[in-house]
């Protein structure tokens, strides 16, 4: 008797073992593939579910967006500079099943899509598109790795060129030209500077002609202009205009008069 009590009691533990081990667990961003036989049947979580022993087998998926950095690419650009490219890749999976169903490893997978993507979209642009158009090429990345990725159900959202590493002769190549740059607009502004500059000076010129009486008030300005400073030397212009009576008058004055000789009676 005892030791069918002990062949039971067996059986209840190795039945509560094998029942337990059926019970599975997902969190709210998981997803459970099942497979029974062989076949898939449900997609099932979060919570608690229960899986057939020996019959039934399950695969996680995780619903949370993954970072995925590519690794850096050597491209050669549209105008054959060779440059090391580097991006960033936000996707998630939508289809749990397809994901599971349709590839092997849909992480592997994405990863190398981006990487021959990243070096097949940057060797179609020039190097200058590489720098100043960046939003351009990440929304042309994104379109395409999420078109190839789409039967996976991975959906990817959002792709970044992190970085754009040039040789050290291009960088020095692309300083010069950016200081020829700068050096050929502050020519420009200080040559437009130099014609405003001279077009209020013949307004101003125009103005003054037609009165010569605002000469001598702009002469008074600029005396009480320079007067500020006590130790300041001031050069008063005349115009000729006044000083010319005076210089007459004195070389006038300077010439001695004719002198009158009478004939001896």
């Amino acid at each position: 008797m005892a030791v069918v009590i002990a062949i039971v009691v067996l059986l209840i533990i190795i039945g509560a073992i094998v029942l337990f081990s059926g019970v599975r667990i997902l969190r709210e961003y998981e997803r459970g593939v099942i497979f029974r036989l062989g076949r898939l049947i449900a997609q099932k979580g979060p919570g608690l579910i229960f899986l057939i022993p020996i019959v039934d087998r399950m695969v996680r998926i995780d619903l949370r967006t993954v970072t995925l950095t590519v690794p850096p690419q050597e491209v050669i650009s549209k105008d054959n500079v060779t440059v090391r490219a580097t991006a960033v890749a936000y996707f998630r999976v939508i289809d749990p099943n397809k994901a599971v169903t349709e590839v092997e490893n849909f992480l592997l997978a994405t990863s190398q899509i981006g990487q021959t993507t990243l070096r097949s979209v940057l060797g179609k642009a020039e190097l200058d598109s590489l720098l100043s158009e960046r939003e351009r090429l990440n929304t042309e990345l994104q379109q395409i790795i999420d078109e190839q990725t789409e039967p996976w159900g991975v959906k990817v959202s959002t792709v970044e060129v992190k970085d754009v590493e040039l040789p050290a002769d291009m960088q020095r190549a692309i300083a010069r030209q950016a200081e020829a740059e700068r050096e050929r607009r502050a020519k420009i502004i200080a040559a437009d500077g130099e014609f405003q500059a001279a077009e209020k000076l013949s307004q101003a010129a125009n103005i003054i002609s037609q009165n010569p009486a605002t000469l001598q008030l702009r002469y008074l300005q600029t005396l009480l202009d320079i007067g500020v400073n006590q130790n300041s030397t001031i050069v008063f212009p005349l115009p000729l205009d006044m000083v010319k009576p005076f210089v007459e008058r004195g070389a006038t004055s300077s010439v001695p008069p004719p002198s009158s000789s009478t004939p001896d009676s």
